[in-house]
């Protein structure tokens, strides 16, 4: 009776694992797919998220990765942005009549 139950026990052992194989290669395919888009969406985050460049421009280069791939990220690095930031022009002085001072100024007149 032991060996009749012993091989019973390892016909459904072996019947286990040889039924957990499609499953572990279903889920070791999913994982290597996973991180391939993982490392292919990579760059997409890495741009949508920087402050070199705003707007359309970073929406060119987000097409440009996707179209063109990791060239266009590989250049992102290097030449962006194009375009340089405009700088905030200065804001003209103005003088409080009602005061008798400018608050640009340290001193009164």
């Amino acid at each position: 009776m032991n060996i009749i139950l012993a091989i019973l026990v390892l016909c459904a052992l072996t019947f286990g694992f040889v039924a957990l194989i499609p499953l572990l290669t279903i889920g070791v395919a999913l994982l290597f797919v996973g991180g391939a888009f993982l490392i292919w969406f990579l760059p997409i985050l890495i741009i949508a998220s920087s402050d070199k460049t705003t707007g359309g421009e970073k929406c060119c280069w987000i097409l440009a990765i996707i179209f063109l791939s990791w060239f266009a990220w590989v250049f992102y690095f290097f030449i962006a942005p194009i375009k340089p930031k405009p700088q905030p022009q200065p804001q003209p002085q103005r003088y409080d009549y009602r005061n008798g001072y400018s608050r640009y100024h340290k001193y009164q007149y």
